[in-house]
C-alpha cells in the first residue's frame, strides 16, 4: 500500500492506494474515524457490486450499514437524487458519527459528498473512487456539489473527506471510454505542474492507454501527490493557486452544459477544453504553435478528443462561461499555459475567446 497525505492541519487525511484488498476498507474507515458506528454506502447502478462489497467489508468490521443506489450518469447530480440520499440517511438514523462512503466516479463523489456536507450540518465522508478520473482528481480536495440546469456544479460546498481509499482493482471493470476519459486529468497535471511527468506520458502513451498495470499505481500516486500539494496550500481557492487545477475546465463545463449532461464525459470535455485553452494561450503569445501541437499529439495518442463533436452557438458558450467561478465582474478569466509544467490565471478579452470558439 502507498499512502499520500493531504496536509490541512486538523482536517488532514490519508489517501491509501492499494490493489485487490477488498476487506481493507473496513480497518481503513475505523482508523480514519475511530468513533464511527454506522455508514451509508452510496453507489450508482454501474458500481453497485463494488458498493455491496464495501458494505459487506464495513459490516465485517462491526459497523451498522445501509446502501443507497442512484442511476448512473451526470444527470444524477441533481436535487431529486440528493433528496433520496437525505431520506436514506434519515432511515439509517444517521447522527454526526455516521459516515458516508462515496463508491463510484466523480458523479457519486460530488453527490454523496454534498449530502455528507449538508445533512445534520455535516457528516464524515470517505471517498472510494472507482474510476481513474475520480482516483486522480475528484476524490481529493473536498469539492462537492450538484448541477443546475443553468450550469455545472453551481450548487456545492467544500467538505474534505476523512480519508480516500483507492483500490486499483476497481479499474478492471471500468469501460474503456471511462478509463480514457480519466487520462485527460492525468495529462492536465503534466501541463500545469510537471514537465517530466508530461514527458513520461509521451514516452509511455501506448502502455498508459492500454491500461498496463506496470506504472499505473505510480501514475495515480503521482497525480494524488500533485493535487494534495496544491490543495494543502490553497484549500478554498483563496490565493489563486488551486485555480490551476481548472486548466481547460472553463471551456469544458460550457461544452458539457450545452451538450446536455452526460453526452460528453467530463474527461472528454476537459481534453477539448485544454486544446481550446492552448489555442487561446497561443493567440495571446503565451505559447507557440509547438506547445499546441505537442499537447494535441499526446491527447490523440491517448485516444482523447481534441475538438467538439458538435457545433455550439458561440454566444451560448460565452454565456455559460460568464457564470464560471473564476469570472470576476463579468470578465472572463482562464488558466493558460506559459510552457509545459507552468500555467497562470489570466483575464482575457471576450473577442479572443470568441475567435477560439469559432475555430475549435
Amino acid at each position: 500500500m502507498d499512502t499520500v497525505r493531504v496536509n490541512l492541519g486538523p482536517r488532514s487525511y490519508d489517501i491509501a492506494i492499494t490493489s485487490g484488498d477488498a476487506l481493507g476498507i473496513g480497518p481503513f474507515v475505523q482508523s480514519c474515524l475511530p468513533k464511527t458506528s454506522a455508514a451509508l454506502v452510496v453507489c450508482d447502478s454501474n458500481t453497485q457490486n463494488h458498493g455491496r462489497a464495501v458494505e459487506a467489508a464495513l459490516a465485517d468490521a462491526g459497523l451498522r450499514t445501509a446502501i443507497a443506489t442512484v442511476p448512473a450518469g451526470e444527470s444524477s447530480k441533481c436535487m431529486e437524487q440528493l433528496a433520496k440520499l437525505y431520506e436514506a440517511l434519515y432511515e439509517l438514523a444517521a447522527d454526526r458519527q455516521t459516515c458516508v462512503l462515496a463508491v463510484g466516479g466523480g458523479v457519486i463523489g460530488d453527490l454523496a459528498g454534498f449530502a455528507a456536507a449538508t445533512y445534520n450540518r455535516g457528516l464524515p465522508l470517505i471517498m472510494v473512487p472507482t474510476t481513474l478520473l475520480a482516483m486522480v482528481d475528484s476524490s481529493v480536495g473536498g469539492k462537492t456539489g450538484i448541477n443546475h440546469p443553468k450550469g455545472k456544479n453551481l450548487i456545492g460546498a467544500f467538505h474534505q473527506p476523512s480519508g480516500v481509499w483507492i483500490d486499483l482493482d476497481f479499474l478492471k471493470t471500468l469501460p474503456e471510454r471511462e478509463y480514457l476519459s480519466g487520462l485527460a486529468e492525468v495529462v492536465k497535471y503534466g501541463v500545469i505542474l510537471n514537465e517530466k511527468f508530461f514527458e513520461h506520458l509521451e514516452a509511455n502513451a501506448k502502455s498508459v492507454r492500454d491500461r498496463k498495470s506496470d506504472g499505473l499505481a505510480q501514475i495515480v500516486a503521482h497525480c494524488c501527490r500533485l493535487k494534495a500539494d496544491v490543495v494543502g496550500k490553497d484549500e478554498h481557492e483563496t490565493t489563486g493557486l488551486r485555480a490551476i487545477l481548472n486548466y481547460g475546465h472553463t471551456f469544458a463545463h460550457a461544452f458539457e452544459t450545452l451538450a446536455g449532461y452526460g453526452t460528453l464525459l467530463h474527461g472528454e470535455a476537459v481534453a477539448i477544453g485544454m486544446m481550446c485553452a492552448a489555442k487561446l494561450a497561443n493567440k495571446l503569445n503565451l505559447v507557440g504553435v509547438d506547445f499546441v501541437e505537442r499537447q494535441r499529439k499526446l491527447l490523440e495518442a491517448l485516444w482523447l478528443p481534441t475538438a467538439p463533436h458538435a457545433e455550439f452557438a458561440t454566444d451560448e458558450l460565452l454565456a455559460v462561461m460568464k457564470r464560471d467561478k473564476k469570472t470576476v465582474a463579468g470578465k472572463l478569466r482562464f488558466i493558460l499555459p506559459t510552457r509545459i509544467g507552468s500555467v497562470e490565471l489570466r483575464e482575457v478579452p471576450e473577442d479572443f475567446v470568441r475567435a477560439v470558439l469559432e475555430n475549435s
